[in-house]
């Protein structure tokens, strides 16, 4: 079994929403292109499991109970354990996308967004993203 961290590991992605049918959605649509995928139905169990697994890349909903998406974007994004994992925003929250760049995303999708778009979106982030990133992205292209 390879171990954590070698370039022949799938990506490893947290899907933060408290839509469970959007969580649900993206989810199995991810591991379905063989993506290690976690999911957290709030922002609060969101920050935590980000600091507990560092995945490859968040995707990330803003307007959630307890702890919403622009808390759990600040606070990832001043934690010197989750600064430079990328975030990717999923909103239907209007005219968010400035906001959202300006909290520390590094992408931004309006909903309602296809499972697919989702994909693309990650796939770009990886592409240019650590090495272990890098090398998961090339074997999971869209050649």
């Amino acid at each position: 079994m390879p171990s954590a961290g070698r370039p022949s590991d799938p990506p490893t992605i947290l899907v933060i929403d408290d839509d469970v049918d959007a969580r649900r959605m993206y989810s199995e649509y991810l591991r379905a292109k063989g993506w290690v995928v976690f999911t957290a139905a709030d922002g609060r169990a969101g920050i935590d499991k980000t600091t507990a697994l560092t995945p490859d890349v968040v995707l990330l909903d803003l307007a959630m109970p307890r702890v919403d998406g622009w808390t759990v974007l600040r606070q990832l994004r001043a934690s010197s354990w989750t600064a430079k994992v990328p975030i990717v925003v999923v909103s239907a929250v209007d005219q968010a996308r400035d906001a959202a760049f300006l909290s520390g995303c590094d992408a931004y999708l309006s909903k309602p967004c296809t499972p697919e778009v989702v994909w693309l979106q990650l796939n770009a982030m990886l592409r240019w993203r650590t090495p272990r990133a890098k090398a998961a992205a090339r074997r999971l292209s869209l050649t």
